[in-house]
């Protein structure tokens, strides 16, 4: 009985078809946790906490240049995000997508402070200066502006 349990699992392991299309999250499960549930958990400091939380992420994912980060929002569901401006001392970038329209139409009081922390620290490893991220939401263009700033007398 054994031998054919594992002969036929070992049959639909070989015959199976890996899939190449990424594992896709509900958008309502996203906001559910996103949303609500971290709001009511951090209470009126979630924006501070979540900005912080962002930097940690980056910590323990750093990445090596623009285009890593590019994907890394990409892969993480968080939207599209684009290089506007690019300065000595500042970076500017738009994080847009199907995921953006929806928390800005359906939550008004959504914040963007876990991807700004996490732009934030990203930079600041990158550029090895401390860096600090600002968000801006344009609702009626239905995406989010960052501005990163560092300061190269501000080293870490």
């Amino acid at each position: 009985m054994k031998k054919n349990i594992a002969a036929a699992i070992e049959e639909e392991i070989q015959t199976e078809e890996i899939q190449t299309e990424e594992f896709k999250v509900p958008a309502f499960g996203y906001e559910l946790i996103r949303e609500v549930l971290l709001n009511d958990i951090l209470g009126k400091d979630s924006n501070q906490i979540l900005y912080w939380a962002g930097k940690q992420l980056a910590r323990k994912f750093p990445l090596n240049g623009d285009q890593e980060v590019i994907e890394f929002f990409q892969s993480a569901g968080w939207g599209n995000l684009e290089i506007l401006k690019f300065t000595k001392h500042e970076m500017e970038l738009s994080l847009s997508g199907e995921i953006i329209s929806r928390r800005l139409d359906l939550h008004p009081d959504c914040h963007f402070q876990l991807e700004a922390g996490f732009l934030a620290e990203q930079f600041a490893l990158q550029k090895k200066f401390l860096s600090e991220s600002t968000e801006e939401i344009k609702r009626r263009a239905k995406k989010v502006i960052f501005t990163i700033q560092w300061d190269p007398r501000d080293p870490i």
